[in-house]
């Protein structure tokens, strides 16, 4: 009896054993929403692979997706575990995965705001209000699904004007991503456009806008924006607590490269509370359910 017992305590911890290993084996991979172009994030983010592979003992891969909504896809997929998202796409894809959190935000992140940018041919000045003379003019918001480059911009340019974009320009377009709104504005090709203020801060520092082209004429309210995003059974797969050891990862990262590329002070802890005013901004304007 005592023998059948050692072996069946045996056979457990071996199960046991080969179970963390398996676990240990697998990768867990993470994505983030295209809001710059691609050769940017890919240097960006293998970087946060890298580190988070140090940081968690496990192989960690960064998986590139083409849009907001292949993000949210991959997420709700199973194909990434952990996601870099903006407002709107987190709240997407947390009421797509039941149990996921928002683990962390950037320092920013908690007062983000959205620039309002025009070329230099309207004659349009920076004010403290969005002016009238912005009625009748071309604008493109950044990604449909993009709260800094779409949700937040519409909300507000629909509260002081209480009218739809569409009612207000003369023609609306959709960039993509925060970059080529930018591109897109300073080459003429629209008058107006809704950027994230961070992209648009960078890629000035970088020599990238010419001034002379176009420049910003209002800055929104400010509001919550990107966050990481976990998978709720992360535990499961990759053993207790793996989730509170990502958590800690990102809220410990300090070496200032790696923050400088999102860019961002330092990460500080988020819960999906945090983005509440998001939802309901998307469900007031009909972005969400």
């Amino acid at each position: 009896m005592k023998f059948r017992c050692v072996v069946a305590m045996v056979v457990a911890f071996v199960a046991s054993s080969m179970m963390s290993a398996a676990a240990l084996a697998e990768s867990f991979t993470f994505t983030a929403i295209p809001d710059a172009d691609e050769s940017r994030l890919n240097a960006r983010f293998g970087k946060v692979a890298d580190y988070l592979s140090e940081q968690l003992g496990v192989d960690v891969k960064y998986i590139p997706v083409k849009s907001y909504p292949a993000a949210i896809t991959a997420f709700r997929n199973d194909q990434v575990q952990l996601a870099w998202f903006g407002g709107l796409s987190g709240v997407q894809a947390r009421e797509l995965v039941e149990g996921s959190e928002a683990i962390a935000q950037g320092y920013e992140d908690q007062f983000f705001k959205t620039y309002i940018i025009a070329h230099s041919s309207t004659g349009i000045e920076a004010a403290d209000v969005l002016h009238d003379s912005v009625k009748g003019k071309t604008f493109t918001f950044g990604s449909k699904g993009s709260t800094s480059g779409r949700l937040m911009p519409e909300f507000f340019i629909r509260e002081h004007f209480e009218a739809a974009p569409d009612e207000i320009f003369s023609r609306v377009g959709f960039s993509g991503d925060h970059s080529r709104t930018i591109a897109q504005v300073q080459s003429g090709v629209f008058d107006l456009g809704a950027v994230n203020y961070s992209v648009w801060d960078t890629e000035l520092k970088e020599g990238k806008i010419d001034t002379d082209k176009v420049k910003v004429i209002w800055t929104t309210p400010t509001y919550p924006d990107y966050q990481w995003t976990i998978r709720g059974d992360v535990d499961a797969r990759y053993g207790e607590g793996f989730k509170q050891k990502v958590t800690d990862a990102l809220l410990n990262m300090k070496d200032e490269d790696l923050l400088a590329s999102f860019p961002r002070a330092s990460f500080v802890p988020a819960s999906n509370d945090d983005y509440a005013p998001i939802e309901a901004t998307g469900k007031a304007i009909g972005l969400l359910d």
